[in-house]
């Protein structure tokens, strides 16, 4: 590879966060110009400290990051800031530039064009709470891209987006022409464009480099693991041979014991040549979210809702009662009010729904803002445990830990500090550890290993309360026992 091709390389790099927790371990990698690359890796592996050190946000401990002089990098993160949501549209994206820029407007628009984003009149003076999930994460990337970067950092960018939004992104990132880099679990998107993929493995915290999509790397991965597993499987075999003739000589006396020191010997030397088999990322055990025992009857009903319409506020009917162990899906576009829905029945604020009188309600928020960012995680799970009206025992709030990949080194981590994906591991070990009786999840698969959705998938579909469930991934929802649908947009 010429040095023209390369428009950024790891040599070395090696990083630590906070003391003591080591993410990168002499890294090395390049980027081609012009290429679209993934990063992968298991949640907090240390994916978005990669994009970090790239923009220059971290510093390494050791070794050098090279980007070519001048190259411009801009990254669309997963989640807008909370500082920033009370900003209007002109403000987040005056918020990019280091300068003021005075002609800022129309360049908006372009952007917005981009990434398919309508909203009507007077966009540039509303304020980014105001939209929801799916819109933001297009207000995400278009923040990104009013730079004009060299460099395109996109950090799981199809969170929220509906199944038009991902199609609309998918051809903008084939078209690009441009280097990106994008982290995402989702393989379908990432088939579609990535040339090639950097896997960052949480074991040897060291990034593998494969040609291909994600369909060729787990292919790839799976070949070597099997080699790896036959030959230490032969060599095991040859050593056990050694040491059993070894043994049988050693008894013979004379010069028999100097044969059965050098069988040993081989032996040993064989031991040597045994490979550490490639560890695959763990998946979070399988779990059940128990549902609270005292609730009778009705859950909740809904008799209306209000829904966006042509960016107008539409109220409409509905006859929805939801008893213990049924579920339903709430299903629509991006900018519909599907999470604006949820937060106020969450709230007990919605007009037109009720819930039952002590229910306990569990609440899966796309942004995880029922957590509080302060606490340490254990602090948040003792907490929900407490709301369930058992008294908190550390032994199982550590053994639900464990069950979610929370170990004794996260566990005392503030969960503001956590990577997106951890966070949602830790959403879930709440629910389980609060017993609630009415289940509200907004998007669950946002930011998951796709490891770990089937074995959420099952846990949500055996949940024996009531379910209200919001999600854009159908092969997500098809695996879950879904009772009756509430579609918004008819």
């Amino acid at each position: 590879m010429s040095k023209e091709a390369t428009i950024a390389r790891f040599d070395g790099v090696s990083f630590e966060y906070n003391v003591n927790k080591p993410i990168l371990d002499q890294v090395s990698f390049s980027l081609r110009k012009g290429s679209k690359i993934t990063l992968m890796g298991q949640n907090g592996a240390g994916k978005s400290t990669i994009f970090n050190l790239l923009t220059g946000a971290f510093t390494p401990e050791e070794g050098i990051i090279n980007v070519v002089k001048g190259t411009t990098i801009a990254t669309a993160r997963q989640v807008i800031s909370r500082d920033q949501m009370e900003l209007t549209v002109r403000e987040f994206f005056q918020s990019q530039f280091s300068k003021p820029v005075y002609d800022i407007d129309p360049r908006i628009d372009a952007v917005l064009e981009v990434v398919n984003l309508k909203v009507g009149k007077g966009i540039h003076e509303k304020i980014i709470k105001t939209f929801s999930g799916g819109q933001q994460a297009r207000l995400l990337l278009a923040s990104a891209l009013i730079q004009d970067p060299d460099l395109l950092l996109l950090d799981e960018p199809t969170n929220n987006l509906d199944k038009e939004g991902i199609a609309h992104l998918t051809q903008f990132l084939i078209d690009y022409k441009k280097t990106v880099m994008v982290i995402s679990h989702d393989a379908a998107f990432l088939n579609a464009f990535t040339h090639g993929v950097l896997y960052l493995d949480v074991f040897t915290r060291k990034i593998e480099q494969y040609v291909g999509n994600y369909n060729d790397v787990v292919k790839d991965i799976a070949v070597r693991i099997e080699k790896e597993n036959m030959k230490n499987a032969m060599l095991a075999k040859e050593i056990q041979a050694k040491k059993e003739k070894a043994n049988q000589f050693a008894y013979k006396g004379g010069q028999m014991r100097l044969v059965a020191k050098r069988m040993r010997e081989k032996a040993e030397e064989l031991e040597e040549d045994i490979v550490d088999v490639r560890k695959e990322d763990k998946t979070i055990r399988p779990f059940t979210i128990p549902a609270q025992t005292n609730t009778i009857g009705e859950i909740i009903s809904v008799t209306a809702f209000t829904v966006l319409k042509d960016h107008k506020v539409v109220s409409r009917k509905a006859a929805i009662s939801l008893r213990k162990n049924q579920h339903l899906l709430l299903r629509g576009p991006n900018g519909i009010g599907k999470s604006t829905l949820l937060e106020s029945i969450a709230h007990g604020t919605a007009e037109g729904s009720n819930i039952g009188s002590n229910v306990r309600v569990g609440y899966y928020r796309q942004d995880f803002s029922t957590l509080d960012f302060h606490d340490t995680v254990y602090e948040a799970l003792k907490k929900s445990m407490a709301l369930s009206g058992a008294r908190p025992a550390e032994d199982r709030i550590r053994s639900v830990a464990a069950s979610f990949l929370i170990t004794s080194d996260v566990i005392g981590t503030r969960i503001g500090d956590l990577s997106e994906g951890q966070k949602g591991l830790v959403a879930f070990a709440t629910l389980v550890l609060l017993e609630p009786g009415l289940l509200i999840l907004d998007e669950p698969t946002n930011h998951i290993n796709f490891r770990h959705l089937p074995v959420i998938a099952k846990a949500l579909s055996s949940y024996a309360g009531a379910m209200i469930l919001v999600s854009h991934v159908p092969e997500f929802v098809h695996q879950i026992r879904i009772d009756e649908i509430l579609d918004l947009e008819k």
